[in-house]
């Protein structure tokens, strides 16, 4: 699970333009340098999406049924900016600039775990 995460924040990273970690940003040195940061970014969006995401969605049941399920993707971008901040604290070097890169992050790293999983089957 937390390979199929890093892999998946990698990809938001890459694509997205308000999303990413400082560094290098070529070759060896580029993945020498964020290999660590990321991993442990994936656990903080791990735990994160597991502890309060669910309370966050529990609570704003309403605005789920009134979406008919778009909330979520507003639920999932404030993970990944909680995870933004989390990372901060510990200056890990991983940042997501606003909310509009966050939405496209959360709906990137979704379709990316969905396609990992497939490949390398969930054991959930």
């Amino acid at each position: 699970r937390l390979a199929t995460t890093a892999i998946s924040l990698a990809v938001a990273a890459w694509l997205v333009d308000g999303i990413r970690f400082t560094g290098p940003r070529h070759g060896m040195a580029e993945i020498e340098h964020k290999i660590i940061p990321l991993l442990i970014v994936a656990a903080i969006l791990g735990l994160v999406t597991s502890f309060v995401k669910p309370v966050l969605t529990v609570l704003s049941i309403p605005f789920i049924i009134a979406t008919l399920g778009l909330f979520l993707l507003v639920i999932n971008a404030a993970m990944l900016g909680l995870t933004s901040w989390i990372a901060g604290q510990f200056d890990l070097g991983f940042h997501v600039r606003g909310f509009w890169p966050a939405v496209a992050g959360a709906i990137i790293i979704t379709i990316t775990t969905w396609i990992v999983d497939g490949f390398v089957g969930d054991d959930d």
